[in-house]
Order: C-alpha cells, then structure tokens, then sequence
C-alpha cells in the first residue's frame, strides 16, 4: 500500500494532467506545509500519522477562515475555503461517526481511570493515540468535556 506522500504526489500529477486548478493548489499548498514541518529544527521525513496532522492543522485553518469570511460578509471566500476543506478530506481516514466518537471516549476514561474535570488531558492524550486523524478535535474536546462532565 502506498505511503500518504505518495498518494499525494500522485493525485497531484494527476490534478496536472486534468487540469484541476482546485485539488492542484490545495496539494501544492499541502506539499509545502508537509515540507516546512520538515525542514523545522530538529525534525525529519515526516510519516503518516505527521502528514495526518499537518492535515488536520490546515483543515482547521480553513474552518476558522470560513467563520471570518461569513462574518465578515465575503461568501464566495467562505466557499472557496470550503472547498478547499472538501480536497484535504480526502487524505483523512474515514471519519467516525459521534456513536463512535463517544464510545471510543467511554473506553478511554475508564482505561486511564478518570474520575472528573480535572482529567481531561489525560483522557484526551490517551483518545487521541487511539484515533488519531479519525475525529476533529474540537469534536474531541467536547466529547470528553460532556463525558467527564457526567463523572462528577
């Protein structure tokens, strides 16, 4: 099976040769965050679950300019962005669904033993090594804010 990188170098040629003007700046843009987080001190070749997050990262870019441009009354800016969103899913794992999410946050509270609040980081660290790319985490967040709510 081919490497996240590769799949993207490849769709990228083939948004050349179609001419896609929307995938091939989203996946020159994408290459280019995937090599800056590269070329930072002391880090190296990044491998799927780094290119993972620098997709998150750039997703959730995009989702806090789409709220700035339909506040700010530029809707065709908002699109654009949303659009944009729609292409950097594609490189994600299948989404869960919020049964999903909320089961998967139900097992991590009782595997690290929270008891309230005050354990929200270990839940999430331990949430998110289990479903890394699979959920936002804004999404995440409030999963086990609402969770951990009800412990106490």
């Amino acid at each position: 099976m081919a490497t996240l990188k590769e799949r993207i170098d490849a769709d990228l040629k083939d948004a050349m040769r179609s001419k896609n003007e929307l995938t091939l700046s989203v996946l020159r843009m994408l290459k280019s965050a995937v090599k800056y987080k590269e070329v930072e001190p002391g880090a190296s070749a990044l491998d799927d679950a780094g290119i993972l997050t620098v997709i998150a990262g750039l997703i959730k870019q995009r989702r806090d300019s789409v709220e700035q441009f339909k506040s700010g009354g530029r809707p065709e800016l908002a699109e654009k962005e949303e659009a944009e969103i729609t292409v950097l899913q594609n490189y994600l794992p299948k989404q869960l669904t919020s049964d999903e999410l909320i089961a998967e946050v139900r097992a991590s509270i009782t595997e690290t033993g929270a008891k309230g609040p005050k354990d929200m980081g270990a839940v999430m660290k331990h949430v998110n090594a289990k479903i890394h790319g699979k959920a936002e985490g804004r999404a995440i967040s409030e999963a086990v804010k609402a969770e951990l709510a009800k412990l106490s």
